[in-house]
């Protein structure tokens, strides 16, 4: 497999995890944010929370592999990332950490203040990574400050409220609504009574306010200047981030748009999912359905929009990291695609055994007469 191809598949498999991410994790984020809404006493509240507790420890392994994935196949994007995101970055995983603290110690005690106190941090830990998400993408459109020297030494001047501009923040509120009705789904899928009824109605909200912000973001990016590769080395080469031009050209995203075709079913299938979601809310499955397609177009639309841009930088359009030379060597990631051959398979096996062992909605009566569980 040549090097060029490489790079091409593990861009890909990138994506799939980040995809992966959204559909499993995204439901888990949804629910949470939903919780004051959809449940109003305390066995409601446990009622959902006892809908991802089975599974959201297996969720994250998606996050974890997303991670790994770019330590180990773009390890540039991993230190560039990691180095400018870092507050955002420590937001997620701060929220990470909580979300599962509030759904084992909220039952630890019978205090209606200590479990009100871990059921509203449920509720932003939901939240927080939800939009951090989206304004992470929405940056990476607008391009953030970083560069190189020459000796590929890592600087930049991002700070956390310099990535709130008004596009990111765009994006943000349509990554939270995208994950909020995919919750929706989730619980109307997966529990009964006053909660599944309350989340269906919440149903039509969320996948509107989805495709409104999805159509306006859509709108606003092919006006925005886009970053244009006028001339580099054969994709073959060794990675190196400086051996490329680049400039910035209006609605260049337009422009790199027109050169793939295929782009524009990506969100033809994104507002299609949402639109299913709504019209088939009383079949539970096919909506929650719908919702997951959703999540993964909007994934694929943004990922193939920026192709083949990783990160573009704004202040030394030059250092942008790209599919094409930030990448691991050949030899790392013809060994890392053999690994990935053998144990995502078992990963995909276990986690479809795992959700059929659980399927079946969760019924307030089931667990309603042990106070002690979450």
């Amino acid at each position: 497999m040549s090097y060029e191809l490489l790079r091409l598949v593990w861009w890909a498999l990138l994506g799939v995890l980040l995809i992966a991410f959204a559909v499993t994790d995204g439901f888990d984020l949804g629910s949470a944010a939903l919780l004051p809404y959809v449940a109003r006493n305390d066995n409601e509240r446990r009622q959902v929370i006892n809908t991802i507790g089975p599974v959201w420890e297996g969720n994250q392994v998606w996050f974890v592999l997303g991670g790994g994935a770019i330590f180990a196949a773009w390890p540039a994007l991993y230190a560039a990332s990691f180095s400018g995101f870092y507050l955002a970055m420590f937001a997620v995983l701060a929220a990470l950490i909580f979300r599962p603290l509030s759904i084992i110690y909220r039952s630890k005690l019978s205090d209606p203040r200590w479990r009100g106190w871990w059921d509203w941090t449920f509720f932003v830990t939901g939240i927080i990574p939800a939009l951090i998400f989206g304004v992470a993408f929405g940056n990476l459109f607008l391009g953030v400050p970083f560069g190189f020297d020459a000796d590929l030494r890592f600087h930049s001047t991002i700070t956390l409220l310099s990535l709130l501009r008004p596009f990111p923040l765009l994006t943000g509120l349509l990554s939270l609504s995208m994950l909020t009705l995919h919750g929706a789904t989730w619980l109307t899928l997966k529990s009964d009574g006053p909660v599944s009824a309350r989340a269906r109605a919440a149903i039509p909200v969320f996948a509107g306010a989805f495709i409104v912000l999805f159509v306006l973001a859509g709108i606003w990016l092919l006006a925005l200047d886009g970053y244009v590769i006028t001339s580099s080395l054969s994709h073959d080469s060794d990675s190196n981030p400086m051996l490329k031009t680049v400039i910035l050209v209006p609605r260049g995203w337009l422009l790199n748009a027109g050169l793939h075709p295929a782009l524009w079913l990506a969100p033809l299938l994104a507002l299609s999912g949402a639109f299913a979601a709504i019209l088939l809310r009383d079949r539970p499955l096919l909506s929650f359905l719908g919702s997951a397609l959703a999540c993964a177009a909007t994934i694929a639309t943004a990922g193939l929009a920026l192709f083949p841009f990783l990160l573009p930088s704004s202040s030394e359009p030059d250092s942008s990291l790209t599919v094409w030379d930030a990448s691991s060597s050949k030899l790392t990631l013809e060994i890392m695609l053999g690994a990935v051959l053998i144990f995502l398979p078992l990963i995909l096996a276990y986690t479809a055994w795992v959700y059929r062992v659980m399927r079946g909605p969760v019924r307030a009566r089931d667990f309603s007469g042990d106070p002690g569980a979450y």
